[in-house]
């Protein structure tokens, strides 16, 4: 369940680092009454980032897949033989 606080919260910065480590989610922060920021901690944040930018790599290859811009694996290993002469 996501953790939501008020702004004014953020003074109590040991408690606040705790809750981030405590959590694999982030902290929702709310400025009189509305969503404002988001706080996590560095791991959750790198593993997100991992998570994003495999997504986003998956996202490129439907799109070429798509656009038709593909090799066969047969004519892709010859080329890659022949550039790196293996």
């Amino acid at each position: 369940m996501p953790q939501i606080i008020p702004i004014r919260d953020l003074k109590r910065t040991a408690e606040i680092s705790d809750m981030c480590h405590n959590s694999e989610e982030p902290i929702y922060i709310t400025k009189n009454g509305y969503g404002d920021m988001v706080i996590m901690s560095m791991e959750t944040y790198e593993k997100n980032m991992r998570k994003y930018l495999k997504y986003k790599d998956i996202e490129v290859s439907e799109k070429e897949i798509e656009e038709g811009k593909v090799k066969e694996a047969k004519s892709a290993l010859q080329g890659m033989r022949a550039k790196y002469g293996i």
